[in-house]
């Protein structure tokens, strides 16, 4: 089972007791987030989409450590004018490993299910 998610404006894939760096976000290490801007579910037979979200539903997880990325290079020039500028900065990120993947109630009129069968018999 696996869940789309938005945080701060990126479409992250969530899956129970995987972890990914997120642009920072607010917490301690330890802390529990809860996601409610859930995109997409797929339970292995099923997928529901939300349009544009899923009503209900919602992703947890954990903070595991704060930190910065490396140092990403900006270099700017203008050909044959003497212009050249580099500069450079390390962003900072957020270490999240997800607990929880929590299905909405799907009698939403805003929900649409899609069956994989479905999608495998329109692809042929």
């Amino acid at each position: 089972m696996y869940a789309i998610i938005n945080i701060s404006g990126k479409q992250y894939k969530a899956i129970v007791g995987a972890r990914i760096r997120v642009p920072k976000q607010e917490g301690e290490p330890g802390t529990l987030l809860t996601f409610d801007k859930v995109l997409l579910i797929n339970n292995g037979e099923n997928t529901e989409i939300g349009n544009p979200v899923l009503r209900g539903s919602s992703v947890t997880g954990k903070i595991v450590e704060h930190g910065r990325d490396k140092k990403i290079l900006v270099y700017k020039k203008k050909r044959r004018k003497g212009y050249q500028r580099k500069n450079g900065h390390r962003q900072w990120f957020t270490e999240i490993e997800f607990n929880t993947i929590e299905v909405g109630n799907s009698q939403s009129s805003q929900v649409k299910t899609i069956s994989t069968e479905a999608v495998m018999e329109e692809e042929e």
